[in-house]
């Protein structure tokens, strides 16, 4: 310690912190953090408030990385109270800093505030498999122009491989010999590959959490997940690494991660935006889909990607109070909230057919996914992570007889929604709740959000989210759904409500 005088026992409670934090002591870290509910400790990922949270952190983590001491300096406030900041050097390189409010209590020193900053990865691999300055450049000149693209892991890009988020299959994977027709299309109009990004496993989820990568960050609600299976590409914009994210939605593979993290994202009519030389999980389903930080630029990437057709007039705004009750009380107020102040007509819909259309879309889904994957993923089920694993495993046992019985309902069901939403515009919840923390249970996440987000994908229809935000500052989506072909009318909507 450089700096005197120096409280008596500080130095020790310090040691013995480090010591602690180095040997993964989760008992003796938590006891030399102050209880309650004010203690605080941040870093790059967000802040943890309360003693609570940070002992459950500290739980999940594994540990911390290895480093040593190299500096501290201590600022005495009084003979009860001091920072501590020391600088640090990670065993596998660079330096980092550590700053602690320490308090004397009547059990000793406890740490009640904490800052810890580490070097930086040159590249966040939980976001991105390749990346380049640029990774591929523009082709020609256009309304996109200065743009960059962050490009899920499913399209080709020529001269790379399709990894589909799995190291497995990235390692069997040809490199492409062209540019997927959406990516080249993009690069015509002016913008630049910025790289490709992480992935759900063949994009069957919508978490984000991809078991051989990690869970890409998400910046608008730290500790919370990402969203997916578009979730390198969200997150990339969401942090500023590019301006556009490429992206799928086959059940809200767009829409949800762009609800967690506060961007704008389309799901275009099904067929509508080229899907040649796209990595399919379900071609009845699967659709091209984009987020961006502000709705003028989501119409901008539509411009080169969907063909050119006329607007209509004004839509009729339609909420559905059945279909916002699905979601949570708190992201339920805000697409009330919304809704009412854009004078959309509330309107009692027959829900109860919502479960079986749900379950026909899943078993649908599952066995064109496996139609498509099967072959290649039966002998290495166990290269899978274990909630794309289950979802295969399932998918096997669906026989032709059963799949022709689910597709016979997707068609009544498609034609059904068709028909309610008509010639209007159906306000929603893009997700079902706010980003849930890294770590919680999702399959009850997962049920609640696709029984809004499939049907959209029944009925091929265009949905776009709206960024919006809870009381307590999370992230909320607020979904348009329109008739098909619509697309171009829910970017000018989505413009003009602001």
């Amino acid at each position: 310690m450089t700096q005197a005088p120096v409280p008596d026992g500080l130095v020790d409670a310090f040691w013995e912190y480090e010591r602690a934090l180095m040997s993964d002591d989760v008992p003796a870290l938590d006891r030399l953090f102050a209880p309650g509910p004010t203690t605080l400790r941040g870093d790059a990922n967000g802040l943890l408030v309360g003693h609570d949270q940070i002992s459950a952190f500290r739980s999940g983590r594994g540990g911390a990385p290895q480093r040593r001491i190299v500096q501290t300096h201590v600022q005495t406030v009084d003979d009860d109270h001091a920072l501590v900041i020391a600088v640090t050097e990670l065993e596998r390189g660079g330096r980092g800093q550590q700053t602690q409010f320490w308090v004397r209590t009547s059990d000793g020193w406890r740490v009640t505030a904490a800052h810890v900053s580490v070097p930086a990865p040159a590249i966040d691999t939980r976001i991105w498999r390749v990346i380049g300055d640029p990774l591929v450049a523009p082709t020609g000149s256009g309304p996109l122009d200065g743009e960059s693209v962050a490009v899920k892991d499913l399209y080709a890009v020529q001269g790379q491989r399709i990894g589909a988020g799995n190291p497995a299959w990235l390692a069997d994977a040809r490199v492409e010999p062209v540019h997927a027709r959406a990516l080249e299309l993009l690069l015509e109009a002016g913008a630049s590959v910025r790289g490709i990004t992480r992935t759900d496993e063949f994009a069957y989820s919508l978490a984000g959490t991809n078991a051989h990568y990690g869970t890409p960050p998400n910046p608008k609600a730290p500790l919370r997940i990402s969203g997916g299976s578009t979730s390198g590409s969200t997150s990339a914009v969401s942090l500023g690494h590019a301006t556009i994210g490429l992206g799928t939605d086959t059940g809200g593979s767009i829409r949800v991660p762009a609800s967690y993290q506060g961007l704008y994202g389309i799901r275009t009519t099904h067929g509508a935006a080229s899907a040649y030389a796209l990595l399919p999980l379900s071609r009845s389903f699967d659709a091209v889909g984009w987020v961006t930080r502000t709705p003028e630029l989501l119409r901008q990437v539509a411009e080169a990607l969907l063909p050119a057709g006329p607007r209509s007039a004004a839509s009729e705004l339609v909420s559905v109070p059945g279909l916002t009750a699905i979601a949570s009380e708190e992201v339920a107020l805000v697409v009330d909230r919304y809704a009412a102040e854009h004078g959309a007509m509330r309107e009692s819909w027959d829900l109860s057919d919502l479960p079986d259309w749900l379950q026909a879309f899943q078993t649908l889904q599952a066995w064109e996914a496996w139609q498509e994957r099967g072959a290649w993923v039966a002998p290495r089920l166990d290269e899978l992570g274990a909630d794309v694993r289950g979802r295969f495993e399932a998918a096997s046992l669906i026989d032709d007889a059963r799949a022709a019985a689910a597709r016979r309902l997707v068609d009544e069901a498609g034609a059904r929604i068709r028909e309610l939403v008509g010639d209007r515009v159906l306000m929603l919840p893009s997700a079902a709740s706010v980003a849930p923390l890294i770590g919680e249970g999702l399959d009850a996440v997962r049920t609640a959000n696709m029984s809004l987000t499939c049907l959209a994908g029944l009925a091929g229809l265009p949905a776009l989210s709206i960024p919006r935000s809870t009381r307590a500052g999370l992230p909320v989506g607020v979904c348009l759904v329109a008739g098909p072909g619509r697309d171009r009318d829910l970017l000018d909507l989505a413009i003009d409500l602001g």
